[in-house]
């Protein structure tokens, strides 16, 4: 967990360079990230609770921001995932099936395209 939390800080940095000018990204990676302090029973309530979180930020941002900036913030949250995912090997593999089931999990809950390669 630990490296995945660091290589998630470097993958921040790094991916926002990987976008174009956003207002909105730029306000992202400038504020310092809160904490969820939700206390979870089980594995599948803290997943399902992240990936309601992630569908709750998509469609604030479909009520407030271009449609430029949302496909945006779905591309930024894919490349962040990708890096997480590629931060070390897991039995000679990139990405390990967890992590591309995570992954496509998470890309589902974004909507759109959210395709990390552009």
């Amino acid at each position: 967990m630990m490296r995945e939390t660091m290589a998630m800080a470097k993958a921040y940095a790094e991916a926002r360079t990987q976008h174009g000018n956003s207002q909105l990204l730029d306000e992202l990676v400038n504020a310092r990230p809160e904490r969820d302090h939700t206390r979870s029973h089980s594995f599948d309530e803290l997943k399902e609770h992240a990936l309601q979180t992630v569908r709750d930020a998509v469609a604030l941002l479909e009520g407030k921001a271009s449609a430029d900036e949302v496909e945006d913030y779905r591309r930024f949250i894919a490349t962040l995932m990708d890096h997480v995912a590629r931060r070390h090997e897991e039995h000679g593999t990139a990405i390990s099936d967890k992590e591309q089931a995570a992954i496509g999990q998470i890309k589902q809950a974004l909507g759109g395209s959210s395709d990390a390669s552009g």
